[in-house]
């Protein structure tokens, strides 16, 4: 199973996932690259900016609520 398919199966599951935890649960360095490959398939994807501490912010990504799968047309 790739990475991407795993963060798939994750999000799927109803789970948010921010790069940290990518990382240790997948491995992933990139996963904005993954996210990125993701929506290009076409899941919606929402990002929210949570605060880390020391005025810095991490990314927490999640299947958007309203569809997880956009069709093309």
């Amino acid at each position: 199973m790739s990475q991407g398919d795993a963060i798939l199966k994750y999000l799927l599951a109803g789970n948010t996932i921010t790069s940290l935890e990518a990382l240790k649960l997948f491995g992933c360095f990139r996963l904005g690259a993954r996210i990125w490959d993701l929506k290009r398939a076409g899941y919606e994807i929402d990002m929210e900016l949570i605060d880390a501490g020391n005025g810095k912010h991490v990314a927490a990504y999640t299947l958007a609520k309203k569809g997880q799968l956009r069709l093309a047309v």
